[in-house]
């Protein structure tokens, strides 16, 4: 599976851009994390990961209990390996499928945290991720009403990758700056 045919399922499957972006956002982070990680080998793979990985809340309207079941068999027929299939399918805590590789560790970390960087831009008064400093993020990541949900407790789960919270902060706003302009930030 190449980039542009996982964008053109993505482009099939979901209408709201902010989804699309949300997703972009994640393979930003991903590709960053499989780059910190060690994992430069895969980082294609780490990225589609994040790019796929919600192809399916709209198909699924939602529904968080058939949630990636569904994203994990789209990506299977699109050409995923088995290991992305598996990431996706783990990264709905409802499923209680264990994070067992990295991969499955990363992308269930990655994906909250686009929500809070995108939040804290989102309050800046010119609603750029440039503007966007990590400690401004970080101070965020305290306030539990800021970006409800963005869950916290997932975002903190980058320790099982061996990353510190600062520094996974400011490793997913600085890939998340690198795509400002495909996010419209």
């Amino acid at each position: 599976m190449t980039r542009e045919e996982a964008l053109d399922s993505i482009k099939a499957n979901v209408e709201s851009e902010n989804l699309i972006k949300h997703m972009l956002a994640t393979e930003a982070i991903m590709c960053a994390l499989a780059r910190r990680l060690g994992e430069d080998e895969q980082e294609e793979e780490w990225g589609l990961t994040g790019l796929l990985h919600d192809i399916d809340v709209e198909l699924t309207e939602g529904d968080m209990n058939n949630h990636s079941k569904l994203g994990a068999d789209l990506a299977r027929e699109l050409g995923a390996s088995e290991a992305m299939a598996h990431a996706i399918l783990c990264h709905n805590e409802r499923h209680g499928v264990p994070l067992e590789m990295k991969l499955d560790k990363a992308l269930f970390c990655a994906d909250p945290l686009t929500g809070l960087i995108t939040a804290a831009a989102l309050v800046r008064p010119d609603k750029r991720l440039a503007s966007v400093e990590a400690e401004s993020v970080k101070k965020r990541f305290k306030e539990k009403s800021f970006a409800a949900g963005a869950n916290r407790e997932q975002i903190a789960r980058c320790s099982e990758l061996g990353l510190e919270l600062d520094e996974f902060i400011e490793l997913g706003l600085e890939a998340m700056q690198g795509i400002a302009a495909k996010l419209g930030l």
